[in-house]
C-alpha cells in the first residue's frame, strides 16, 4: 500500500506531482508489482508469464526521452510546462479529485538531460501570453530531437520570436544547443484529449526528420518506444520466435516507424507494415527499402494484408503487432484466427486488459499461448507490457515448449 511516510523523491521531484506512483518502491518491489499486475490481467495464462524484463536501478531516471505537457503564462514564473497533480493532505483515494494543482515539470528527472534543456530553452525564450491570447501556446511535444508547440487558435504567431533581431542569443540558437533538431508549429483550436489533428502543421525551424539510436528516421508525431535497448530486447525475441527467412512472410501490424520491419527484411522474408500515421508510413518507407507500407487502420487494410498472407503456405505465414492500448481491432483479430491463419504471432501489448480480451478471442480461433514476456518500459510508474507468443492454428511447432 501506498504510504506517505516513506516516499523519497529524487531531486527535482515535485511531491504533487503524482505521475510515478511506484516512486515510493525498490527496483524489486516495483518489479513485482508490475508482475503482479499482468498476472492479475492474464489470470488464465498465468503459468506462461515470465519474470519481468527491466533495466538496471542506475537507468530507472532520464529515461524519458519524449513528453506532452500542458503550456501556462503565469505573470509571475512565466512560461510553465506540465500537467495537473495530485491533492496533498487529502486521503489517497481523494487525492486524484478535481481541481488538482498544476505542477511544472522543467526539472523532472525522469526526462532526459535534453528534454529538460529544451524546456529551460523555450521557458526562457518564447513570447509572453500577455494580455491572454497574444500568444495562445496551449502545450509543448518533445519527441527526441523534434518540437511541437501546440496552440489553440487558427492565427499563426509567425517565428520572428524564434531569432534575435540585435544579433544577441536567439531562443533558435539556445534550442540548437540543447539538442533540438527540428522545431514545429502546430494550429489545432480544439486541441485537448486529442493533441494532435492531421491539419495545421509547419516546420519553424531545423529539419523535418531526426535520427534515433538505431538510425531510423522519425518526426514529431512519430511514435517509438522509450529504452531503445530494451526495446531491442523484445524485438529480438519475437525475431527468434517468429523466425523470418527466405519464402516466409511478415506482416508488420501498427508498424510505426519501421523499427520491428528492420528486423524481418534483412532475413529475406516478404514484409508487408501498416500503419495509421502518415509521418511514421514515410519514415517507415525510408527506413526499410524494400518493403511494403500501406497507410490506413488495420482493418480497414484487412483486405491486402489477407492477400498478402494467402499468397503464401500457412506455416509460411508470421505476424508481428504492435497496436495501441486499445488492442487488436475486432475485425483483425477474427482475420488472425479465421481467414489470415498465421504459424506463429508475436503480440506487443501495452495494456494487460485488453491484451487478455484478444488472447481469449485468438485462442477460441485455435491459437495457443506459448510464453508471456513482461517488459518494464515506463519505470517508476505502474504501467507494465506484454510480448505474447502464440503458436497459429495453421502449423503445430514443437520446438518452442509450453
Amino acid at each position: 500500500m501506498y504510504r506517505e511516510d516513506h516516499v523519497t523523491l529524487p531531486p527535482g521531484c515535485a511531491a504533487a506531482c503524482g505521475a510515478c506512483p511506484e516512486g515510493p518502491y525498490s527496483l524489486s518491489e516495483s518489479l513485482a508489482r508490475k508482475r503482479a499486475r499482468a498476472e492479475r490481467a492474464l489470470a488464465p495464462w498465468k503459468g506462461r508469464i515470465e519474470d519481468v524484463l527491466s533495466v538496471s536501478a542506475d537507468n530507472r531516471l532520464g529515461y524519458r526521452d519524449r513528453t506532452a505537457l500542458s503550456a501556462r503564462w503565469d505573470g509571475r514564473e512565466g512560461w510553465l510546462f506540465g500537467m495537473e497533480g495530485v491533492r496533498q493532505g487529502v486521503p489517497y483515494p481523494l487525492r486524484f479529485q478535481r481541481p488538482r494543482p498544476f505542477v511544472s515539470l522543467l526539472d523532472c528527472p525522469v526526462h532526459t538531460p535534453r528534454v529538460r534543456e529544451i524546456l529551460k530553452a523555450l521557458a526562457s525564450g518564447l513570447p509572453p501570453d500577455d494580455p491572454p491570447g497574444t500568444f495562445p501556446l496551449a502545450f509543448v511535444a518533445v519527441s527526441g530531437a523534434q518540437c511541437t508547440l501546440v496552440f489553440k487558435s487558427k492565427r499563426d504567431p509567425g517565428d520572428g520570436w524564434l531569432f534575435s533581431p540585435d544579433g544577441g542569443t536567439s531562443l533558435a540558437s539556445l534550442l540548437e544547443r540543447a539538442g533540438l533538431e527540428g522545431l514545429w508549429i502546430h494550429l489545432h483550436p480544439a486541441a485537448g484529449v486529442r493533441l494532435f489533428a492531421k491539419g495545421g502543421w509547419r516546420l519553424a525551424w531545423g529539419i523535418p526528420r531526426s535520427r534515433d539510436s538505431r538510425g531510423l528516421l522519425y518526426g514529431p508525431g512519430s511514435f517509438s518506444q522509450l529504452l531503445g535497448g530494451l526495446h531491442d530486447r523484445s524485438l529480438a525475441e519475437a525475431r527468434e520466435f517468429l523466425r523470418p527467412g527466405p519464402e516466409k512472410a511478415v506482416l508488420d501490424l501498427y508498424c510505426g516507424t519501421g523499427a520491428s520491419m528492420a528486423l524481418w527484411r534483412p532475413s529475406g522474408a516478404a514484409v508487408l507494415g501498416v500503419e495509421a500515421g502518415g509521418e511514421s508510413v514515410e519514415c517507415a518507407r525510408l527506413n526499410v527499402p524494400g518493403a511494403e507500407v500501406l497507410r490506413g487502420t488495420c482493418a480497414d487494410r484487412l483486405p491486402q494484408a489477407e492477400a498478402f498472407l494467402c499468397r503464401f503456405r500457412p506455416e509460411d505465414r508470421l505476424v508481428y503487432a504492435n497496436p495501441p492500448r486499445t488492442g487488436l481491432e475486432p475485425a483483425v483479430a477474427e482475420s488472425l484466427a479465421g481467414r489470415s491463419r498465421p504459424a506463429r504471432l508475436a503480440y506487443l501489448s501495452c495494456s494487460p486488459g485488453t491484451l487478455s480480451r484478444d488472447l481469449s478471442l485468438l485462442e477460441e480461433g485455435g491459437f495457443r499461448v506459448r510464453r508471456l514476456l513482461p517488459f518494464d518500459f515506463f519505470p517508476r510508474t505502474a504501467g507494465v507490457e506484454v510480448l505474447a507468443l502464440l503458436e497459429g492454428p495453421g502449423k503445430r511447432s514443437d520446438v518452442i515448449s509450453g
